[in-house]
């Protein structure tokens, strides 16, 4: 007879504190013409994307992606980034990034 046993045991990041823990995660549309996700952690992190198919069966066709992402900085300040990725690049906007 075998028996196993599961122990709850916290996990460690490599600085060694303790690892946040996904608390929501939305996964949809996902196929070939897109998908959309967005995700919070139990230590303040969230995060949303969503890309669509631009141009479909054409020579210039491409996802362009838009999404953001925010966390808790050691000052205690939300910091957000919002950003489009497509043919020109990642683009990123924050009043906290340089111009």
């Amino acid at each position: 007879m075998f028996v196993a046993a599961a122990v709850a045991v916290p996990v460690y990041n490599f600085s060694g504190a303790k690892a946040a823990k996904v608390i929501k995660f939305n996964l949809n549309n996902i196929g070939v013409n897109g998908y959309d996700y967005a995700y919070e952690t139990s230590d303040g992190k969230l995060a949303s994307e969503m890309a669509v198919l631009k141009n479909a069966g054409l020579e210039n066709e491409s996802l362009e992606v838009r999404g953001f992402f925010s966390y808790l900085g050691d000052d205690g300040k939300v910091y957000r980034v919002d950003y489009v990725a497509n043919e020109n690049g990642f683009q990123p906007s924050a009043p906290h990034l340089p111009a």
